[in-house]
Parts: structure tokens; C-alpha cells; sequence
């Protein structure tokens, strides 16, 4: 777990303290794992391996993806959140106690993926998932930055249909983030009659979200009639695909998005139509588990600290990723805890 206690005064200062196991204080020599179909070249180092402490369910390799012990995370990998996504998976494995029990859904719509991360993850269980650009490319709307409109962004929609049915509970992580706890904390989320749960920012401006002519349109506003609305970020939920698919909630945020096609009722991308359908009927998630925003605002990517409080999940969103600053040479203080999981080395 990692406690980050704060200082204000004419400089922020950061102090942090880190519970390791001892795989975390050593990386094994760098094994050059190469994916050349990519735009750019790849070259990764091969993860350790990590086991499950002796506390751990006893892992049933032929039962697949429908053990019921299993713990479900869903990620998606594409070339430009590829050593972000690999960042994330890293740090799951590293402070999961039962590491050997985490199933990984990567969401992809490109090839050869798959190669590459069981190259860095040799014993990583996992299934890959194609997503086709076509069902949303035509719901898209443009956003206030391009990142945003992305198909891929999109695809949490569409997890209900495109995991097996056997899946009842799914982790929905971005690529952006790191997790500093045990992941099966987060997993015995108790959401009892909600779909899916994660932090909420009740102070938050909601409005903001949302157009002028949304809010004075009573038949788009009128949605939020009765529910007491909250601000959360979807980059992190707990996802209850059973009642998803049993209530049809893919149909309702796909209507949401073709009324933004003709009427503009936001401006930030895959967000605002989670909101119109869930926000009020969120389960809420303890705040440690989405210290979010990390990149800075969408435009300037600047830099950020950390909310008060324990810290159990990183997450960059925002326009500014850790790696691209690491390498750029201008990083933000906080992007020195992304660095340790990072497996990418620069190739020759």
C-alpha cells in the first residue's frame, strides 16, 4: 500500500513511503522484446514472476476464463497507450497477493498485441479482444482533444457483449494509471442494486459537463430529474456485466450518443454519456482507489498533486502521460512513482 503524506509551503513537497516485497527492489536484466508492426518499435523488459501467497484460492488452469475464483480486469492496448497499459499490468501484479488469480481482458483494435504482452508477461493469464472501430465510429462526436475520440475509448461500452457471459464482474481500468494495493480490495466492491461502482466527486462543478443547451433543454436535462448527481470518472469502475446486459444499458448510452450527433449536448468525448445514464446510481468507491487527474487539464497537461488522503490507484488523465514527460525530460514530481513499472527501454 502506499501512503503519501503532503506538505504545502512556498514548494509542495512529497514525502513517500513504499511497503516493497522484495521483487519490487529488483528488475531482472532487460530481455529485448521487440514488436516491429508497429508504427514505432517497441522494446520491453520481461516482468519477474510473481506468485500467489499461500493464503491464495488454489489456481485451476483448465477452468479458463469462467473460474469463479478468478479476479476479471479489463484494459485496453493500443501503439500509443501500449507502455502505459504494460505500466499498469506491472504494478496489478506487483502489489496483488494473489497475482496468479488476476484474468486480463485486453480490448484491441489493431493486431499483434497479443505477442508482445505475453512476451513481458509469460505467465500472465489472459484473453485478447477485438473491437471493431465501426460499431461507434459513426456515434463519435469531436471532443476537445482529439485522444478523445478515439473508438477505442469507447469500447467500455461494449464489455458487457464482448466478455464471456461466464464473466459476471469485470475491473474497468484506463491505461494511464498504476494500482499500489491489492487488486481484490477493489474487486469485493459491494455494489447491491447498482450496475457499477467508483469513486465519486460530489463537490465537483457537474454542470460543466454538460452544454448550455443541454441544461435548458428540460428534455435532455429532465434526465437527471430526481437523482442526486455526482461527478465520477470512468477510467476506474466496477462493473456488474450481468445486470448490464439483463437491463440493456449499451442501447441507453448509444442513444445518448446519437442525440450529441444532432444536438451537442457536451464537449468531452466517452464520459458525459456514463453520466447521463448512471450518474446518482453509482456505488461509491473509497476516493483512494481513483486519485485521478494526475495529467493536468486537457489542453495543458500541467502539473498536479495529490487529493488529501491514502493513495490505493494513480491515474494520469488528463492530456499529460507520464511516459511522454519521463522522456521529454520535464516530468512532473508525481510521475517518478509511474517510473518503477515502467518495463519500456528505449531500442536501438
Amino acid at each position: 500500500m502506499l501512503w503519501i503524506m503532503r506538505y504545502s509551503g512556498l514548494f509542495s513537497v512529497i514525502l513517500v513511503i513504499i511497503v516493497l516485497s522484495p521483487s519490487l527492489q529488483s528488475f531482472p536484466p532487460a530481455e529485448a522484446i521487440r514488436s516491429s508492426h508497429l508504427q514505432h518499435t517497441f522494446s520491453f523488459k520481461r516482468a519477474p514472476v510473481f506468485r500467489n501467497a499461500a493464503h491464495c484460492p488454489a489456481a485451476d488452469f483448465d477452468s479458463g476464463v469462467c473460474n469463479p475464483s478468478l479476479v476479471h480486469v479489463a484494459i485496453t492496448l493500443d501503439s500509443e497507450y501500449l507502455r502505459g497499459s504494460i505500466a499498469a499490468v506491472h504494478s496489478i501484479l506487483q502489489h496483488s497477493s494473489c497475482p496468479e488469480s488476476v484474468f486480463f481482458h485486453f480490448i484491441v483494435s489493431e493486431t499483434d498485441l497479443e505477442s508482445l504482452v505475453r512476451s513481458s508477461f509469460p505467465e500472465l493469464k489472459f484473453k485478447v479482444y477485438y473491437f471493431d472501430p465501426e460499431i461507434v465510429r459513426t456515434l463519435i462526436s469531436s471532443s476537445v482533444r482529439q485522444a478523445l475520440e478515439q473508438p477505442l475509448n469507447y469500447a467500455r461500452n461494449y464489455l458487457a457483449d464482448l466478455l464471456e457471459p461466464c464473466v459476471r464482474r469485470v475491473i474497468y481500468l484506463d491505461s494511464d494509471l498504476i494500482v499500489v494495493d491489492d487488486i481484490a480490495k477493489l474487486w469485493r466492491t459491494k455494489l447491491g442494486s447498482k450496475t457499477i461502482g467508483a469513486p465519486e466527486y460530489c463537490h465537483a462543478n457537474f454542470t460543466k459537463y454538460f452544454t448550455p443547451a443541454f441544461w435548458s433543454d428540460e428534455r435532455f436535462s429532465g434526465a437527471f430529474r430526481g437523482r442526486d448527481t455526482c461527478y465520477f470518472n470512468t477510467g476506474v469502475m466496477v462493473m456488474d456485466l450481468e445486470r448490464w446486459r439483463s437491463v440493456g444499458y449499451t442501447e441507453e448510452i448509444e442513444k445518448w450518443m446519437e442525440i450529441q450527433k444532432s444536438d451537442r449536448i457536451y464537449e468531452l468525448g466517452s464520459l458525459p454519456p456514463f453520466l447521463l445514464v448512471f450518474a446518482g446510481e453509482v456505488a461509491p468507491i473509497e476516493h483512494r482507489w481513483n486519485q485521478h487527474g494526475l495529467g493536468g487539464d486537457n489542453v495543458r497537461g500541467s502539473c498536479r498533486d495529490l487529493h488529501p488522503g491514502p493513495v490505493s490507484l494513480l491515474h494520469w488523465s488528463g492530456s499529460g502521460k507520464p511516459w511522454f514527460r519521463l522522456d521529454s525530460r520535464r516530468p512532473c514530481p508525481l510521475d517518478s512513482l509511474w517510473a518503477p513499472y515502467d518495463l519500456y527501454g528505449h531500442s536501438s
